[in-house]
């Protein structure tokens, strides 16, 4: 992916942005709620989603009572998961998780932002055949970085994405934590590691227009209360990206 953004990546710096900003917490809690009602209860080892949930609150120095909190929120059951799929600028691929106590104000305004951001809300199916459910870790690059990936490889990491601020790891979900374990055992800095939704093939935006158009559209579903993730299959070239910026 040299010479381009995808736009797990562009996420991540803005999710950065979040965290400094104090503008994460509500979401990080209502994450850890969802993965405890639906990730098979209250003890992180046992539920890996959870643990998830609570690393990534960690990292962001989200309270312990804010936590707590929502570990209890979630055990009373009152969030509901549910995923959304749809269109965006440039006929991008998207797939929203959503946590919400009220599935039909959630629609609506999820419907809204498609068609205010010149996308359009699709029906179950429409486009998570072309994204493949992994964990994500994201680790920190060595100067040696060709050297590293070979490291990596006889770890026995397959799938790996050189990107700007690291390296990009893709495990299989279940995988995630243990393989946090192995890197870190080894001396690597994992700066990140999440549940996410890989696209299987990107949809390449050169025209500078509607690349800001598309993470104008994402970035205000990411920016919805009730959104937890977003993921799309956009990929802007990087010269086009540095205008944007």
């Amino acid at each position: 992916m040299s010479g381009h953004s995808h736009y797990a990546t562009i996420k991540r710096q803005k999710e950065t942005k979040d965290v400094a900003r104090g503008q994460i917490f509500s979401k990080l809690a209502k994450a850890i709620s969802i993965a405890v009602k639906t990730g098979g209860g209250a003890n992180q080892d046992t539920n890996y989603k959870l643990r998830v949930a609570i690393d990534k609150a960690k990292v962001a120095n989200m309270p312990k009572v804010n936590t707590e909190r929502a570990i209890s929120k979630g055990t009373k059951g009152t969030l509901e998961e549910i995923k959304y799929e749809g269109f965006g600028p440039g006929g991008i691929a998207v797939i929203l998780e959503v946590a919400t106590d009220n599935r039909n104000r959630t629609v609506q305004e999820i419907k809204g932002l498609f068609e205010r951001g010149g996308g359009s809300l699709a029906g179950p199916g429409a486009v998570s055949f072309n994204f493949v459910s992994k964990g994500l870790l994201v680790v920190k690059k060595k100067k040696d970085t060709e050297a590293q990936i070979l490291e990596l490889i006889d770890l026995g990491v397959e799938d790996i994405d050189e990107v700007e601020d690291g390296l990009e790891i893709y495990v299989e979900g279940s995988k995630l934590n243990e393989t946090k374990k192995a890197l870190e055992k080894e001396g690597l800095k994992v700066i990140s590691s999440e549940l996410v939704q890989k696209p299987k093939t990107l949809q390449t935006i050169s025209d500078e227009k509607t690349a800001a158009k598309a993470l104008a559209f994402l970035n205000n579903l990411e920016d919805y209360e009730d959104v937890q993730k977003v993921f799309a299959n956009l990929d802007i070239p990087e010269e086009v990206m540095k205008k944007l910026k």
